[in-house]
């Protein structure tokens, strides 16, 4: 029986990855601005459409909380979607550190492939549990240009 290699399970992660965003929040065709996602449990989820290319659009999924010393969403996840491929990939997490932080200015590739296995199963993990709580396209609204 062949075995995925640790590249060709990343492939396939981004691959799942895309499809629960897709059925989530059909990220895929929404337009570049801000959304969030409130079910009423007072932790509501925010994707912003950052920008859109012609095959690729970069997202960043997080909840309405700062982290107190930085300001920045924490946690947080930039995405880049391949719209064309059916691709997902999370490009760095925030939860209280940068990757800097965690693998340092110069990692061995291993290192670093080993990080986006992490990181896109944490995300797979994410969307399935935000799909749980009942996130998805009809709890989706835009927030305004001011927001």
């Amino acid at each position: 029986m062949p075995r995925l290699s640790r590249f060709g399970w990343l492939m396939a992660l981004y691959a799942e990855n895309h499809a629960r965003m897709q059925r989530l929040f059909a990220a895929g065709d929404l337009a570049a601005g801000a959304y969030v996602s409130s079910i009423g449990d007072g932790l509501d989820v925010r994707l912003d459409v950052l920008e859109r290319h012609a095959y690729t659009s970069e997202l960043r999924l997080s909840y309405g909380l700062r982290d107190p010393h930085t300001g920045l969403p924490d946690p947080s996840a930039h995405l880049r979607l391949y719209r064309d491929a059916r691709q997902l990939e999370a490009t760095h997490c925030y939860a209280g550190r940068r990757w800097q932080d965690v693998l340092g200015l110069a990692p061995p590739p291993a290192q670093v492939l080993d990080h986006r296995l992490r990181m896109n199963t944490f995300l797979g993990k994410w969307l399935a549990y935000l799909a749980e709580q009942g996130h998805g396209v009809a709890s989706l609204r835009p927030l305004p240009q001011a927001a």
